[in-house]
């Protein structure tokens, strides 16, 4: 793929008007230095420099479609809480699209802080949702789901394991979408139960394809990916459950394998020059896959184009994102 195809399909993405549909967090960074330890305990004092807070979950790969020039709306929910006023602001600030995105009683908003000193993260302390979401305010999502993609070229469904992304809100997604006749990408996590087919593109990455595809969880891949016979297994069963189009299960340094119907396996390798963060990887793999299959790209392209971003993002810190600039860079200097 070379830079004069990237540019044109990069031009396209303003054009594009992506819908995501999943469970939205707030990740908070509070970001310090440590030269002590507690005198209470054996842990690092973090004398607090900064802090920020960024959309993240699904809202993450909205930020991303924004980050690449193309349109996102968001469609999920938040708790009636502090947090969710704060995600939602974010959100807006950033020209994500909230008007698909509830407010629900009852609900609590899954708040991620991290505390990062030296650019390592020391611990993580998350609020979750305990409540289930109510059954009429779901229903209503559906509806605005099925209303909003009236007026999109793409969707994403981002499953984050916090209950949003459940069977009502996958069927009411993927007719709408197959009657607009846009592509729908699915990056899942580990809910075995739901039923999912005819999507265009699914990302999983190893543990979920094992997880997914009823097979028993596998951290990492042991060797190579083309003769991994468990991987191929795990892709092979999820070609005949979900049907895509193309199955790409992200490997971590060891780039991707790509499945489909009646083709051969095959491997991409990683483009990350340097890693100092994986944590929303993912969400840059399936935002730029969509993204670029709605502005034309073919399977392949979109592949490629994912995995640069991706690339450029585990060389950032935190809840990142990658621009049109620094994709194109990326594909240039891999080119090289």
């Amino acid at each position: 793929m070379n830079s004069d195809r990237v540019r044109h399909l990069t031009n396209l993405f303003r054009d594009q008007r992506i819908l995501v549909v999943g469970d939205v967090m707030l990740d908070r960074y509070i970001h310090g230095t440590v030269d002590r330890i507690s005198p209470e305990a054996p842990v690092p004092v973090v004398r607090v420099a900064r802090e920020r807070q960024v959309p993240g979950g699904a809202a993450n790969v909205a930020s991303n479609i924004r980050a690449l020039g193309g349109q996102a709306i968001m469609a999920g929910a938040v708790g009636d809480d502090a947090a969710g006023r704060e995600l939602r602001a974010a959100m807006e600030a950033g020209g994500i699209g909230t008007q698909a995105l509830r407010t629900m009683a009852g609900v609590c908003t899954t708040v991620k802080t991290r505390i990062v000193a030296d650019r390592q993260q020391l611990v993580r302390v998350d609020w979750e949702n305990g409540a289930p979401f109510p059954p009429d305010a779901v229903a209503a999502l559906c509806a605005d789901i099925e209303r909003t993609i009236a007026g999109c070229t793409g969707v994403v469904i981002e499953d984050y394991s916090k209950g949003l992304v459940r069977q009502e809100v996958i069927d009411a997604t993927l007719s709408a979408a197959r009657r607009k006749g846009i592509p729908v990408g699915l990056d899942p996590k580990d809910n075995r139960e739901l039923r999912i087919r005819g999507i265009t593109l699914a990302t999983p990455n190893y543990k979920e394809a094992h997880v997914c595809a009823g097979l028993a969880p596998r951290p990492a891949p042991p060797g190579d990916p083309l003769q991994d016979a468990s991987l191929r297994k795990a892709a092979e069963a999820l070609l005949r459950e979900w049907m895509p189009d193309l199955l790409i299960v992200t490997l971590g340094p060891q780039g991707m394998y790509l499945a489909a119907k009646d083709r051969p396996p095959r491997v991409i390798p990683t483009r990350a020059r340097e890693v100092f963060d994986v944590s929303g990887a993912g969400d840059t793999v399936i935002a730029t896959c969509v993204l670029a299959l709605a502005a034309g790209a073919a399977f392949d392209e979109a592949a490629v184009l994912g995995n640069n971003a991706a690339g450029v993002v585990v060389g950032k810190l935190g809840t990142a994102t990658c621009s049109p600039d620094e994709l194109l860079r990326s594909v240039e200097a891999n080119e090289l």
